[in-house]
This record gives structure tokens, C-alpha cells and sequence, in this order.
């Protein structure tokens, strides 16, 4: 039978994942880590977290988890990106010409336009604006990125945040939710998202 509690966390050796642990955990979730293709496989909730440079998500995603991760986002099981664990669902990115992403969806990461952000990183608390029940509107997240994804298919963005401009904060599609904000630092608006994706039905 399964575990509503359960949830497999990725852990691609790219930061540290204790804070992301121990937000699963605060909101009543048995979280495993797990690192292999057969983890990933057997994973029935999947979290994907992830900080760093997109050269290094890249090459931590070998052939096999490649697989085991497309596997996953295909089969209609529940998968939950963070930051790069959002970024690494797109086909490339800026800061790295050449590393390949998943191409799971089409598109690409872009740096902030010197121009007009603020300044960069993009490091504070920011509104969202968006319609998924995941998220509300209005809501404050907390993000730290250099780079934000830019989807060929606008329909897949289902929140934004104002830096310097419109900046897609969160993609959707069936079973697949990914945020560039940290719900895991994102204080009672981060453990509600936690719970929601721990709600998701489990076929």
C-alpha cells in the first residue's frame, strides 16, 4: 500500500539537503533520500532540489538517471523540481553553452538583463503572481538564481514574479510542478506548497 508520507529526494550531490529534509519532515513527510536510477524508478513522490551552476546539474544527470528521470516525469507520478531541479527540466541554459538539460520542456534559462534587475543574483523575498493550486497569488517566496527559464510554451509558466520584468517563477503540466523559488525557505508559504504536493493522488 502506499505511503502518502513517502517522498524520494534526489540527491544529485549539488548542495546541501538538510534544509530541504527537514521542511519535508515539518509538514509530516517520510522523506528518503536516494541518488540512483533504480531510487528514482521506485520513487513514487519525487523531489528534485538543487543548487549550484547548470554545468554541474548537468553532468550529475549520467545516461542513466537521465533515463530513470524521463521514466519518471512520464509516467504520471508526482515531481516536484527546486531551482536547478527546475532549471535541469529545460534544454540548456546560458550559463553553460554546450550542457544539456532533460528537454522534458522546450526552452531555455536566461541570465537577468543587467538593465534591468535590481542587481544579481535575484536573492530576496518576492510576490508571485499565478493561478495553480500549488501557489497563491499575492504570496511572498524567497529566491536565490542568476538565471530564470524562459518555456517555448507560455501556457506552461502558472506564476511570475516581477524582477526588472515578468520572470517565470513556477512551470506545470499534469503531474510536473517546478519552482525556481525555495519553498524549503519559504516559511509557512514553502510548507503549505510541501503539503499540497504531498496531497497529489497517487494512481
Amino acid at each position: 500500500m502506499s505511503d502518502a508520507r513517502s517522498i524520494t529526494v534526489l540527491d544529485l550531490g549539488l548542495g546541501n539537503l538538510h534544509s530541504v529534509l527537514g521542511a519535508l519532515r515539518r509538514v509530516g513527510a517520510s522523506p528518503r533520500v536516494g541518488s540512483s536510477a533504480e531510487d528514482i524508478a521506485n520513487a513514487e513522490r519525487l523531489l528534485v532540489p538543487g543548487q549550484g551552476g547548470f554545468a554541474a546539474g548537468a553532468r550529475a544527470l549520467t545516461p542513466v538517471r537521465r533515463e530513470a528521470l524521463r521514466s519518471h516525469l512520464d509516467s504520471g507520478r508526482p515531481y516536484l523540481g527546486i531551482c536547478l531541479g527546475m532549471q535541469l527540466l529545460f534544454e540548456g541554459s546560458e550559463e553553460a553553452p554546450g550542457a544539456e538539460g532533460l528537454g522534458y520542456f522546450a526552452g531555455r534559462c536566461v541570465r537577468f538583463d543587467e538593465t534591468r534587475a535590481p542587481r544579481i543574483p535575484h536573492m530576496a523575498w518576492t510576490p508571485i503572481d499565478g493561478d495553480h493550486p500549488f501557489v497563491e497569488a499575492g504570496a511572498y517566496f524567497y529566491f536565490v538564481h542568476s538565471y530564470h527559464c524562459v518555456p517555448d510554451d507560455a501556457a506552461l509558466t502558472v506564476a511570475r514574479a516581477d524582477y526588472g520584468g515578468g520572470v517565470c517563477a513556477a512551470v506545470a503540466r499534469a503531474s510536473v510542478f517546478a519552482c525556481q523559488f525555495h519553498p524549503e525557505k519559504s516559511q509557512h508559504r514553502g510548507a503549505a506548497l510541501l503539503k499540497r504536493f504531498l496531497e497529489v493522488p497517487l494512481d
